[in-house]
């Protein structure tokens, strides 16, 4: 992987990604990347890194259209690699294309989304569902929480931040509530003796409420992006 290119955002506070390109199967794909380093405590629906625990990097990878790969793991864990990072992280995938991403920050959060809408619907559907891996398109969000939070907590932002993500799809025109493989990532910093860790997130609650206004706007803007 070629090094990263500068954003071309201005760098913020806490979230602060780096873009990477690629050349794979003949197309310019792009990536990513967050270096966060010590000191945060992820929760992810991610396919590497998925969970809660200790992280230090997320990455969101772009993918073809045509993805046929059964190790998509692997296969962002050779990402990762490529682009230096070392240590245990978060890496997701999507088909839609990264640069157009969204970020937001309120109050000290931080968000960043991306949009691949081609396949979207609604969560509760007639249909059944299927054991097989869903191809990638993709709403991705990234947050960044600057304090601690309990385990329930982090279970409680990435519900608040799913609530945000449909409340901005909404708003940006679109009749859904997302895609089948959408995906978040929620750090937060990892509790220490001196300093207050908290044990709600909830959308009315102090850091629940700045999680979904940032990730109400990252979402929006990547909506219209993908809109556009």
């Amino acid at each position: 992987m070629p090094a990263a290119l500068p954003s071309p955002r201005p760098a913020t506070g806490l979230l602060h990604v780096r873009r990477h390109t690629r050349a794979e199967d003949g197309t310019w794909l792009h990536s990513l990347l967050w270096r966060a380093g010590d000191g945060w405590r992820m929760i992810s629906s991610a396919v590497l890194g998925g969970g809660i625990g200790e992280r230090s990097w997320v990455l969101n990878a772009q993918v073809s259209h045509g993805y046929r790969r059964t190790d998509p793991d692997r296969h962002l864990a050779e990402l990762a690699r490529a682009a230096g990072t070392r240590g245990p992280g978060v890496g997701l995938m999507t088909a839609a294309d990264v640069r157009a991403y969204g970020h937001a920050c309120d109050g000290g959060v931080e968000a960043v989304a991306t949009a691949g809408l081609g396949v979207r619907g609604w969560a509760a559907s007639p249909a059944e569902g299927t054991a097989a891996a869903p191809r990638p398109g993709t709403v991705n969000i990234i947050v960044a929480v600057p304090a601690a939070l309990t385990d329930a907590a982090l279970v409680n932002a990435v519900a608040t931040a799913t609530e945000a993500k449909v409340q901005a799809l909404l708003a940006a025109g679109y009749d859904c509530s997302g895609t089948p493989t959408d995906a978040v990532c929620v750090a937060a910093r990892s509790p220490r003796a001196d300093a207050e860790v908290h044990a709600f997130a909830g959308p009315r609650s102090l850091w629940g409420a700045r999680v979904a206004r940032a990730v109400h706007r990252a979402v929006g803007t990547a909506a219209r992006a993908e809109h556009a």
